[in-house]
């Protein structure tokens, strides 16, 4: 592991064992400096890969920990949309077919009898494309790209415990075990990003649990051989039937199909706890009745199946809070910042983990430690001043779905409309100009501001 010089660091209050500006060969051994740095990120999923390139481009020494080693699965649809697109590019990722990239030209959407295709919108913020890749090997190619800008990667690092200020509180490292050998370690810096997704043991051993009265979905998914594999729309069906008894029950939630053009399909689903069916219901079992309505020459049968059923929860519209206290900031599913609309999570993590990353390399340069709280605690409010209209009226998207009759009506009606449909495909992909853009931005935009952001 290389040994770099530690820069600016600076004091908690109280904190005698760490000076300002010091070298870490001056100050501390060769084994210490390894394990310290200006910022560690906890998880190298997007939100940190991203969190992890953004701060070391901008200069500063970060420790990226990941417990498992690469390629590792997540479950995921591994459709991106034109959101996430524009991040990859900022983070200078080869998004070219050459590079094994799948692009996708828009949503295909089936429900109540009717099927309507439409395109990304044309808009000046995003790409009018989407990609598909695996989540093996796209998370491998984010982590490698935060390595190249200068993070300190390190594989089979499970995080255990915060180090923890006696006197303020503060996190200023965390307890680890590396390696299959589950050598104790410890990490040092003035700041930590929990980046560790959905149970974020970091965050909830520094108090932090998540807020029931937010949204909490579940994704199902596999994955099969089929002749499907190089669509090049993403497909959308949002009538999911529970027909276990006498009569038939519509779920809130949708299933998908992406082609990931190497001969296999990403099939699967995603429900919200809206429902009261979804504690009761056995969601890999409703995948496979799924399935098996499909038409047979499409191949998404039993044989076909080249891995398991596997599942993950998603969760919803900040439904952990605060994103920054004592230290500590949050960043992708930590947070809670999937979008209630679609269930889409990679677009958000990647943002506010650049977002993060803005925050903390303006509060570095900061004199002293209250001016660096200060900037700090802009992190939050950034957040909700981004996302958290939007959210609000996402949380209100979910409760009105949950009811099967709204949800019958929206797919049977809405479907014949595609000027609507247009409409909502915006609104649920977060898909706008802020500012200018059409009639359709202005409204939805519009919506967004004057919503609460809880």
């Amino acid at each position: 592991m290389p040994v770099g010089t530690q820069k600016s660091r600076y004091r908690l209050p109280g904190d005698s064992t760490v000076t300002e500006s010091a070298s870490v060969t001056d100050s501390v051994t060769t084994a210490r400096s390894e394990h310290s740095a200006d910022v560690i990120v906890v998880g190298a999923g997007p939100a940190g890969s991203a969190t992890a390139y953004h701060l070391a481009k901008s200069g500063l020494d970060v420790l990226l920990l990941e417990k498992t080693a690469f390629p590792r699965e997540k479950v995921c649809g591994d459709g991106l949309t034109p959101r996430a697109t524009k991040q990859l590019v900022a983070m200078g990722i080869d998004i070219s077919e050459e590079a094994g990239w799948l692009r996708n030209k828009g949503l295909r959407i089936i429900g109540g009898g009717s099927r309507l295709q439409l395109d990304w919108p044309e808009l000046a913020s995003y790409p009018d494309y989407g990609l598909v890749r695996k989540r093996d090997d796209f998370d491998e190619q984010l982590a490698r790209q935060a390595q190249k800008a200068g993070a300190r990667l390190y594989e089979r690092c499970n995080v255990g415990a915060p180090i923890v200020h006696e006197l303020t509180g503060h996190i200023t490292g965390v307890h680890a075990k590396l390696g299959d050998e589950k050598t104790p370690v410890t990490f040092h810096a003035p700041l930590v990003v929990a980046a560790d997704g959905n149970s974020t043991r970091l965050s909830l051993a520094m108090g932090l649990h998540r807020r029931e009265d937010r949204p909490m979905g579940v994704a199902v998914r596999t994955y099969f051989t089929s002749p499907r594999h190089d669509d090049d729309y993403l497909e959308s069906w949002l009538e999911l039937w529970d027909r276990r008894g006498a009569q038939d029950r519509l779920l809130p939630g949708y299933g998908w199909i992406f082609g990931m053009g190497d001969g296999t399909s990403n099939v699967g689903l995603g429900i919200l706890n809206s429902s009261s069916a979804f504690r009761e219901l056995d969601w890999r079992e409703i995948l496979k009745a799924w399935c098996a309505s499909m038409p047979e020459d499409w191949g998404y049968t039993p044989e076909n199946m080249t891995g398991p059923i596997r599942g993950a929860a998603l969760p919803m519209a900040f439904n952990r809070q605060p994103h920054y206290t004592k230290g500590l900031l949050l960043v992708g599913d930590a947070g809670g910042l999937v979008n209630p609309f679609n269930g889409e999570g990679i677009a958000y993590a990647m943002e506010s983990g650049a977002i993060a990353a803005e925050v903390i390399v303006q509060a570095h340069a900061r004199a002293t430690y209250a001016q660096r709280e200060l900037a700090l605690q802009r992190y939050p409010k950034i957040l909700k001043d981004t996302y958290g209209g939007y959210y609000s009226l996402g949380r209100a998207f979910v409760k009105l779905i949950g009811n099967p009759k709204v949800m019958k009506v929206a797919t049977q009606r809405g479907l014949t409309h595609p000027l609507l449909m247009r409409f909502t495909l915006k609104m649920l992909a977060n898909l706008t100009d802020p500012t200018g853009g059409d009639a359709m931005d202005r409204i939805i935009n519009g919506l967004s501001k004057v919503a609460p952001k809880a």
